[in-house]
């Protein structure tokens, strides 16, 4: 297990901007849910993990396509954060979550219908494309001239860098917790730390920026992604019908293409 550096509050009061609307499909902050207004327009507000990103913002623009007059708007961030959101009042059509248990704070408050799992997904040690710390391992992150980035423990990412070192028998100093697991991969990109614990889906999107090390214990830490409609969703329609499409075939193939595994 990792010891704490620093304290990071992952359930963060809900803002006010929350409110704002946000212009264009896969926009990065929260939104307010207008389900229809004139002529029929539909919008329909995902909140999903930072993980999803690029694969629900590539979902969205399919999903606008077959359905002229709606449009798709995401919140992308902390499964953990997102679902605090949720239970606090923040308002939502579909939940996509980077585990099980951040699921579960939705529908335990009774704010979700049953969820699906889509994907799964696992974990890689994301180093500098030219790996200045020679890191090759896993173990290499105990050393502690390698400064290392990762999830705080409470997010799902974080969480199954906790399983993966407790399942190695590790104990690593991280210079930063981070919020999700974006941040905690653009320390990497930026040279500011010198490995990351991260998905493999993200070393993936980065497009070469960092290079990705498997190590076997990652497969003792994989995530389940689960989906579900929001109860009360303003748009509950084109909310299965965005959850259909993950589910589908063609949201398979396009997820996996990213990196993600089939459950």
């Amino acid at each position: 297990m990792f010891r704490r550096v620093s304290r990071w509050a992952v359930t963060a009061p809900l803002a006010l901007t929350l409110a704002a609307a946000l212009s264009g499909c896969g926009s990065g902050g929260p939104a307010s849910t207008a389900a229809s207004s004139g002529g029929g327009a539909t919008t329909l507000t995902v909140l999903a993990a930072a993980s999803l990103t690029g694969t629900f913002t590539e979902l969205g623009k399919t999903f606008e396509a077959a359905h002229p007059g709606t449009t798709v708007r995401f919140n992308f961030g902390s499964s953990a954060t997102l679902a605090q959101q949720i239970v606090q009042g923040a308002p939502g059509d579909v939940f996509a979550a980077a585990s099980p248990a951040t699921m579960k704070i939705v529908t335990d408050a009774s704010l979700a219908t049953t969820p699906a799992v889509f994907v799964r997904n696992s974990l890689q040690i994301a180093v500098p494309a030219d790996n200045p710390a020679t890191v090759e391992d896993l173990a290499d992150l105990t050393d502690p001239k390698v400064k290392v980035a990762l999830c705080a423990e409470q997010v799902p990412c974080g969480a199954a860098a906790t399983k993966a070192l407790n399942a190695a028998g590790l104990e690593v100093t991280p210079v930063t917790l981070e919020q999700d697991v974006k941040a905690t991969l653009t320390k990497v990109e930026l040279g500011e730390v010198d490995a990351a614990l991260v998905y493999r889906t993200d070393v993936l999107a980065s497009g070469g920026k960092v290079k990705g090390i498997d190590f076997p214990e990652a497969e003792k830490a994989i995530n389940d992604y689960p989906i579900a409609v929001l109860s009360g969703a303003p748009a509950p329609q084109a909310a299965q019908q965005f959850v259909d499409l993950v589910l589908s075939q063609q949201g398979k193939e396009i997820l996996t293409k990213a990196g993600f595994q089939t459950p």
